[in-house]
């Protein structure tokens, strides 16, 4: 299936939504979603994960009321969301208090409740694309029963694509060779400071006609801002003072070229011919708005070479 429409190749990640390392008021969520509409974008993507539910909640507020056939919706399986008896403050990056859990789930039957509840909570009657997201720990449950029973969903019809999403390409890499998948959700493995997922996930795909969405493009921070600010973070985690120092280098060259660091990030994976389409995570209409610039941004053909000849991008990733 087409995940992006003709001209448009950039999305809405849903994480932001569901409170990651950051409050977000619902109203500025829904906004958000407002916004990317506003903008042109045309592919949503959130999970069960975000925010504990959170995420989904919101987007589908968003979406209310929007034609249902001129969006692609993406959500995940993995995780299952239950009720506790007490609430709490959630410990993975989401700043939430609530008595929603999650557990790990890969089997046929979680795999089928996350839908149903992915379902309720967007207020939505179909996911377009399911990912088995981050099945680090779990390859052979993915495999036996996750996978298998979205396939069937999609020979169904009652999905249109199955797919994985993960924060390393190794695994990916495995499934693209070894499951009948549609795309992948590449997160932080192919960016303009991370582009190693040139070696094997992304040549995979080419192999076996999946595509790609790219995530994480600013890796978490790093690549986000003209500058890198101080304590910004590469993958969630403070950033490495050689990754300063390579993202100010590149910085440089990019303020040579009358372009910005951001600019140059976004437009970097959309070269890839794997490559569909990105998600930007956003948690306000400004940050949608200024991606959405940042898109229509030209990048002078100079700047890449430039890049390569300070061996600051590897000469074989492919550019605009």
């Amino acid at each position: 299936m087409k995940l992006f429409p003709e001209g448009q190749r950039v999305g809405l990640g849903g994480a932001p939504l569901g409170n990651l390392l950051g409050e977000v008021h619902e109203g500025d969520a829904i906004a958000t979603v407002d916004a990317a509409w506003d903008e042109g974008w045309r592919y949503f993507d959130t999970a069960p994960h975000y925010g504990l539910g959170l995420a989904e909640e919101r987007l589908g507020l968003g979406l209310r009321g929007k034609p249902r056939d001129s969006y692609v919706l993406s959500s995940k399986v993995g995780r299952i969301i239950y009720e506790a008896s007490d609430a709490a403050l959630d410990d993975e990056g989401f700043n939430v208090s609530t008595t929603r859990r999650r557990r790990w789930d890969f089997s046929r039957d979680g795999v089928l409740q996350s839908i149903e509840d992915s379902l309720r909570r967007i207020g939505t009657d179909r996911l377009d694309v399911v990912y088995v997201h981050d099945p680090d720990d779990h390859y052979e449950e993915a495999v036996a029963t996750a996978f298998p029973t979205l396939i069937e969903l999609r020979e169904q019809g009652v999905i249109g694509a199955v797919g994985s999403g993960m924060n390393q390409s190794a695994m990916l890499t495995r499934f693209v060779r070894e499951v009948d998948i549609d795309v992948i959700m590449l997160a932080g493995r192919y960016s303009l400071i991370d582009p190693d997922a040139l070696d094997d996930v992304l040549p995979a795909c080419l192999d076996n006609n999946v595509q790609v969405v790219a995530v994480g493009i600013f890796n978490s921070g790093l690549l986000s801002q003209p500058r890198p600010a101080a304590g910004t973070t590469f993958n969630y985690e403070p950033a490495a003072q050689a990754l300063l120092d390579k993202a100010n280098k590149i910085a440089d060259i990019c303020e040579s070229h009358g372009t910005t660091l951001p600019a140059a990030a976004l437009a970097f994976p959309l070269a890839h011919p794997a490559v569909a389409g990105i998600a930007v995570g956003c948690r306000t209409p400004d940050e949608v708005h200024t991606n959405a610039t940042l898109a229509r941004t030209e990048i002078p053909p100079a700047l890449w070479s430039d890049l390569k000849s300070a061996d600051l991008l590897r000469t074989d990733a492919p550019t605009p």
